[in-house]
């Protein structure tokens, strides 16, 4: 059952308290077989468990939000034990940046896909977060319009949800 909170991937973009905002999703599409490199955006209900800001470049969006700090890392190597983590520099597995040079992650939504125990090669993080140009498919994220974005991190709750239906 929806709920106020929640947002919905469609075929005309993220449907959030009753408006649709255009985003971008995953090079690989919709699947319901997430694997770690497939570039695609996962099927279900994904919760939302945190907002990371970059507070050198905008303010605070929500009261729950989280600074990104330089040396903040998201762990993407199924083999180490920290797989689809935050953690710090140095560290030696492989990651993603999130303290960025690019705007990308100015402002990050996180989804709880495969999250906090993450099985192996099932793919991590899984953001909504700023997209490089409108049409240019992701990693496996949804991605969108800074505004837009902003719009939604200043109003999502507590429950809040993505949820990413299954393509015809």
């Amino acid at each position: 059952m929806k709920t106020p909170n929640d947002m919905v991937l469609s075929p005309r973009g993220l449907r959030f308290r009753g408006r649709d905002f255009p985003c971008t999703i995953g090079r690989g599409g919709v699947s319901a077989n997430k694997t770690e490199g497939d570039g695609a955006t996962p099927v279900g209900v994904h919760g939302i468990v945190g907002l990371l800001y970059r507070p050198d470049r905008m303010a605070r969006p929500a009261d729950w939000a989280v600074p990104i700090r330089p040396g903040d890392l998201w762990c993407d190597d199924p083999r180490h034990e920290d797989y689809n983590l935050m953690v710090r520099a140095p560290f030696p597995a492989s990651h993603e940046r999130l303290f960025r040079a690019d705007p990308l992650y100015d402002l990050v939504i996180i989804t709880d896909w495969n999250w906090p125990r993450a099985r192996y090669r099932a793919g991590s993080a899984i953001f909504l977060h700023r997209w490089r140009r409108a049409q240019a498919p992701t990693e496996g994220c949804v991605a969108m319009r800074a505004d837009h974005l902003l719009w939604i991190a200043q109003r999502i709750r507590f429950g809040a949800r993505l949820i990413v239906p299954p393509q015809p």
